[in-house]
């Protein structure tokens, strides 16, 4: 998927996967008929790409902020990357 937003190219095929709720649960890889994916961009910008296998909608694709990038990776259940590769510059405190 290649989209365009504000001026700037978003590549599912050029960025690297950090996470996803894609996994086999014993059924099928989707949760409900929709799985999401975030990446991370060649030039460290992240986004989401959403899909979905439900009729009437539609695949899409969603810029993020860092902030944003961290708190969907939190939520996502298959992480293809540690936390410190996904968001190198971000200080890990203990709590």
């Amino acid at each position: 998927m290649s989209v365009v937003v504000n001026g700037k190219r978003y590549r599912t095929d050029a960025a690297f996967l950090l996470a996803s709720d894609a996994y086999w649960d014993g059924r099928n890889w989707e949760r409900k008929g929709r799985n999401i994916f975030l990446f991370k961009t060649m030039k460290g910008n992240y986004f989401a790409q959403y899909q979905t296998k439900r009729r009437g909608e539609q695949d899409y694709l969603k810029p993020l902020s860092q902030g944003e990038a961290i708190e969907l990776f939190e939520h996502l259940p298959k992480k293809e990357v540690e936390f410190s590769v996904a968001f190198p510059d971000v200080i890990i405190e203990d709590a």
